[in-house]
């Protein structure tokens, strides 16, 4: 690590006295990075034991990486937190501007506790940290907040707003939260910890430079990383038609979650594809800072005037191929219009659209089995494909009309838990299910992954590959173990999953050489279990067991694009990863 790099500068936040502090951390840098590494050893020293993750005794950290403002697509924000979701570990990759922002402030990791008795808004520059008054922003939709502090915070293009909508007030344990109007801290509910902070927002701005430990080597690192990602053919697809290029693949192969998981084939596919929306309703491309792929793709929804004639209202809204899945075929919506009236209003509200399509569908599977009536959905009727319904069960979810809706905003595993219908409840540690039934890796990389989430260790890609039910346990456990310590490393440089590919062990140890980090790759590759396991030591302390893991029947009864799983095969592949880990 270069001497004195501000990479080491960790900015403690007590918003409960409105005081701010720095220490110098050059000792977990240098052994954990800096992103997940850094930020999960902080977890383990800043969050007490048991705490309630919406209590002000529950941090919240933030953190960068080396690489980043050096090289291409290391442009992630990591977020670690305990999550209101699953009672267990928290952590959300973010891109667009924050990761830079907070290295140009001169800012390695930000570490936020305490609660504010009135709505605050927290301001970070360089040399200087500001607690101002939120109160009259407090329950604005999340484009309005944005709207707002675009006003008054100026530096337009270095600086980074982090907000939360009503559903992080409220406390919904699913609410997000979301940086640079279109990119979200998604997954396990920062927006609920934010929201209980009562902290509606974060502005970030610098505008530092940054040093290199070996000029030459690094432009020669820099050029050989940019003309691989821009000539690598799968990320040419992400820019192209993004990760939404998925919908169709997946659906020829049996594989596209459709009607809560009841099929694996939707009949209106086609018309929510990242084809359909490219040819129809691309508005923009857009990029995160330091990237050449510009992946995110913002639709342009035109909403016709009620009393003008040929006048309309164009809304961007962005879209990716989870957000089609789950408010597309899982809840049976086919058409892509439709499903962007859904997402806009999601969005507004900062919610998480993966667990709010996947608690649509559960509600709407339970009403039709009788479990819920009329009673409980105050007079609604969910069923598939109907918009205008689950608009309604959205805002009563966000505005906790009831027990029902109150307990839909704590998840499918909560709500399942009163109503029954546990069987076809998509959660997996508690996190509703990600958009792949391809296989059995698949759907152990939602269960052993530390976020429960489809890109700990990329399952899915396997059962996409080869033939995984012809693999054993011990196999596929071991391959996951390795791809999910090798994504540590990747979210610990902040590097995008995306370009996996690129920053190999070989490629990121060159790059770390130019920044003052002398690892070697089999050094890293270490270092990658070991973080992982620093995140399992957590998880474990927090309650969590492989043992206990609800295996939803549902994935087991419905046939998969590689075959019926059995229970068994799971169970076992369990088993050899708990011994992985720890």
């Amino acid at each position: 690590m270069i001497p004195h790099d501000p990479l080491e500068r960790v900015l403690y936040i007590d918003l409960s006295r409105r005081t701010s502090s720095i220490e110098h951390r050059p000792d977990l840098f240098e052994t954990l990075l800096g992103g997940t590494g850094v930020a999960s050893r902080l977890l383990l020293e800043e969050c007490p034991e048991g705490v309630d993750p919406l209590s002000p005794e529950a941090p919240v950290i933030l953190a960068v990486g080396p690489l980043t403002g050096h090289f291409p697509m290391a442009s992630k924000t990591t977020a670690l937190f305990k999550s209101p979701h699953t009672g267990n570990l928290g952590e959300s990759h973010a891109g667009g501007r924050s990761a830079i922002a907070l290295r140009m402030a001169g800012i390695g990791a930000l570490v936020i506790k305490g609660s504010s008795d009135i709505p605050v808004l927290l301001v970070i520059s360089p040399h200087k940290v500001s607690f101002l008054d939120a109160r009259s922003l407090w329950g604005l939709e999340v484009g309005a907040t944005g709207r707002a502090l675009r006003e008054v915070a100026g530096d337009s293009g270095l600086r980074s707003i982090i907000r939360i909508g009503p559903a992080g007030e409220r406390l919904i344990t699913y609410a997000c939260a979301v940086t640079e109007t279109y990119r979200h801290f998604g997954r396990l509910g920062l927006g609920a910890v934010l929201g209980a902070k009562k902290l509606k927002a974060i502005i970030i701005s610098g505008r530092g430079s940054l040093k290199t430990a070996d000029r030459r080597l690094y432009r020669e690192t820099y050029e050989e990383i940019f003309q691989k990602i821009t000539r690598t053919d799968s990320l040419k697809k992400y820019h192209d038609l993004g990760t939404a290029v998925n919908i169709l693949p997946l659906n020829q192969l049996g594989a596209l979650p459709t009607y809560n998981l009841q099929k694996t084939s939707f009949e209106m596919a086609e018309k929510i594809s990242g084809e359909y929306l490219a040819q129809r309703l691309l508005g923009r491309r857009l990029a995160c800072a330091h990237c050449p792929v510009a992946c995110i793709h913002l639709a342009a929804l035109r909403t016709p005037y009620e009393d003008e004639a040929y006048f309309y209202k164009t809304t961007f809204i962005s879209y990716d191929y989870e957000l089609l899945y789950s408010l597309g075929s899982m809840i049976g919506i086919g058409q892509a219009e439709e499903v962007l009236r859904l997402l806009h209003r999601i969005d507004n509200l900062g919610l998480d659209a993966m667990s709010t399509g996947v608690v649509l569908a559960w509600a709407t599977e339970a009403f039709k089995r009788g479990l819920v009536t009329t009673r409980e959905t105050e007079g609604l009727e969910p069923d598939w494909g109907k918009t205008e319904i689950f608009l309604e069960m959205i805002s009563a979810l966000v505005q906790q009309k009831n027990d029902f809706y109150r307990a839909l905003g704590r998840g499918v595993d909560y709500a399942s838990s009163q109503y029954g219908g546990q069987e076809f409840a998509l959660a997996f540690g508690g996190n509703e299910m990600p958009g792949y039934h391809t296989g059995p890796a698949a759907h152990l990389t939602h269960l052993t992954g530390a976020r429960h989430s489809h890109l700990d260790s990329g399952g899915y890609s396997l059962d996409e590959k080869e033939e995984t039910l012809q693999k054993t346990p011990q196999e596929l456990a071991e391959h996951l173990f390795r791809e999910e310590s090798f994504r540590q490393i990747l979210s610990s440089l902040v590097v995008c999953f995306f370009a996996r590919s690129i920053y190999g062990y070989e490629t990121a140890s060159r790059a770390l050489t130019t920044v003052g980090f002398n690892l070697s790759p089999e050094e890293l590759r270490e270092l990658g279990q070991k973080i992982l396991k620093i995140k399992y030591r957590f998880k474990l302390r927090e309650g969590f067991s492989f043992k206990d893991l609800r295996i939803p029947r549902r994935i087991l009864e419905t046939v998969s694009a590689r075959g019926k799983i059995p229970e068994a095969f799971l169970r076992e592949g369990l088993k050899i990863y708990a011994q992985l880990v720890s």
